[in-house]
């Protein structure tokens, strides 16, 4: 558990602020993250990576000369928003464009993915190598799906290095697909990780136990085991990891890798350096020649106790990019030439806070007030819910929806209640409290809930006042937008089984010629029954599916909070509709 914190929903930011204010020969902060003190060098590509916080020294501690440009840096275990990744970005891009790089978390595809698509239409050149080092998290056959881990370090070396010495965009893509394709990782945990502010990790591990394949967001293991000696659970990590031996490699005596031992948290470096003794015995054993292992902390899940083991094997080029030097807050190796110092520029606001208000019809306005009791709704039945969403998200998942939804849901209510009270009509208030939700939340829910009311806002727009065919095209738009985004389908244990029939049953009630207050009631109805009926199903997509068996008999915590929100939202829509009657 976290022991020094001010208020726990501000622990990243005043993180990164004393992160900042200790490094400022190497870092600056920039909006949504932190990037060099000098400015990218003209014509170099710049190296992007990115993902939740907790994981230090991943990812603000791997930013400096011969590894990253910038790093983009979500809440607690939650993504960057895609605002925070294309802000990010632009203050380190050149001509040269941009490499994103992160582990390859639902939430960070989405939400990078969003970045990337931003800045290619802006005319920076942009390209996206995601780490899948982790073997547990899913079979060869769909090594795709595989998170990334401690291998980060290997991916990310490699690009620096690509673009440190001039190449292009393409040839630094390539480098790190390559150093991705020959890494690879297996973790153990004797204990879970516990979230700032909370008082019970999001999974535990009984005594005397060890969880193997575990994530570093507090995804449980495919197997619990009893805990050997260093030597035996070293022999068990190494073989696992020899029989994923990348076809590429081959297989005589000599055959050169990196190695890294990463500690996830709690394990001291004594015992690292014991771990390490046992797996460098083993790999020689096995006619393998280890060239300068790294032993430290470079990938940790907060208080985890618990640690990775991670191979790559090497060719020349990228034996020569591991023993290249680096300098940055976290990792330091060789001599790196002192960077020009720069003064960075001031960042500018972001687009949103330059954004005016629309003009809006008297109409619009008035939805917009509506709107905006709506989110302030959805805010309290998430405060009152998000112990029990976050008890849901834990049994197959890292236990964090509660928190990315309460997070993201007072982000919106604060900015639909200012929109409001300065007059935007209901697209304008819908679209940038989305906005405002996607970039506070992070995450996979941050981000399709910001997309949804964005694309619900854009819908309805800000001339008339929205009946209920207005409304109910307007949540067709918002589901076509979830489901592109996330690729999700009904039956697969996600938001999308509660969303799809909500709007299905909504877009019919209406069509019926039923009042709007109604209609809805009776959707969000039909979207709690759909939500139950999640318990039955086996996730195929996100963080569960590794664990999809665990979940059965638990609702998905995305499709519950959907309904929670919809039931919510009918109570102030009949409300509003009993007071119009009222009035006339």
């Amino acid at each position: 558990m976290s022991h020094v914190a001010n208020d726990p929903a501000d622990f990243a930011d005043d993180s990164t602020t004393g992160f900042v204010a200790a490094h400022r020969g190497l870092v600056r902060r920039v909006p949504g993250g932190v990037a060099r003190s000098a400015a990218t060098p003209p014509d170099q590509v710049a190296l992007v990576i990115g993902g939740g916080s907790g994981h230090y020294p991943a990812f603000a501690g791997l930013v400096g000369p011969g590894l990253a440009h910038a790093a983009a840096m979500g809440n607690v275990f939650a993504s960057p928003s895609a605002q925070q990744v294309y802000t990010v970005a632009k203050s380190v891009a050149t001509t040269a464009g941009v490499l994103l790089s992160y582990g390859n978390y639902a939430g960070d595809v989405l939400n990078f993915d969003a970045a990337q698509e931003r800045l290619i239409a802006e005319g920076i050149p942009c390209r996206t190598v995601r780490v899948t080092d982790d073997i547990y998290s899913a079979p060869p056959a769909e090594w795709q799906k595989r998170r990334g881990v401690a291998g980060d370090l290997a991916v990310f070396r490699a690009a620096a290095w690509a673009a440190e010495r001039g190449s292009s965009l393409e040839e630094v893509a390539a480098l790190a697909e390559r150093a991705n394709e020959r890494t690879r990782s297996i973790g153990i945990a004797f204990s879970g990780c516990t979230l700032p502010g909370a008082t019970e990790p999001l999974f535990t591990v009984p005594p005397g136990q060890m969880a193997v394949g575990m994530g570093i967001h507090g995804e449980p293991g495919i197997d619990i085991r009893p805990v050997p000696s260093a030597r035996e659970m070293a022999e068990q990590c190494v073989d696992a990891l020899l029989a994923e031996r990348p076809d590429s490699v081959s297989t005589t005596p000599g055959t050169r890798v990196a190695v890294i031992i990463n500690g996830l948290g709690s394990v001291k470096g004594e015992e690292l350096f014991v771990m390490y003794g046992a797996v460098s015995e083993k790999l020689e054993s096995a006619g393998l020649t280890i060239v300068e292992p790294e032993i430290g902390e470079y990938a940790t899940s907060f208080d985890m106790a618990g640690l990775s083991v991670t191979l790559l094997w090497l060719d020349d080029e990228l034996e020569t990019v591991w023993r290249s030097p680096a300098y940055t807050p976290a990792y330091r190796k060789g001599s790196v030439g002192a960077a020009a110092e720069s003064e960075a520029a001031e960042a500018a606001p972001d687009a949103a806070e330059q954004e005016a208000i629309p003009v809006a019809s008297d109409a619009s306005r008035n939805a917009g007030r509506v709107a905006q009791a709506a989110i302030d709704s959805i805010r309290a039945v998430i405060d009152r819910d998000v112990d029990e969403l976050g008890r849901l998200d834990a049994i197959a998942g890292d236990g964090d929806h509660g928190i990315g939804m309460q997070r993201g849901v007072h982000a919106a209510a604060a900015a639909a209640q200012e929109l409001s009270a300065a007059g935007a009509g209901a697209g304008t208030v819908l679209a940038r409290a989305g906005d405002a939700w996607a970039d506070k939340a992070g995450g996979t829910s941050g981000a399709l809930w910001g997309a949804a009311l964005r694309a619900a806002g854009e819908r309805l727009g800000d001339e008339h006042h929205p009946d209920a065919q207005a409304v109910a095209d307007a949540i067709q738009n918002a589901r076509a937008t979830v489901q592109r985004m996330g690729k999700a389908e009904l039956g697969d244990k996600t938001m999308v089984d509660a969303i799809v029939p909500f709007t299905d049953e909504l877009t019919a009630k209406v069509g019926e010629g039923q009042r709007l207050s109604a209609a809805w009631s009776r959707a969000a109805e039909r979207a709690t029954a759909a939500a139950a009926d999640t318990a039955e199903m086996l996730p195929r997509l996100g963080r569960a599916r590794p664990h999809a068996e665990k979940s059965l008999g638990t609702p998905d915590p995305g499709a519950v909070s959907f309904a929670l929100a919809m039931t919510a939202v009918a109570h102030v829509l009949t409300a509003n509709a009993e007071e119009q009657g009222e009035q006339s």
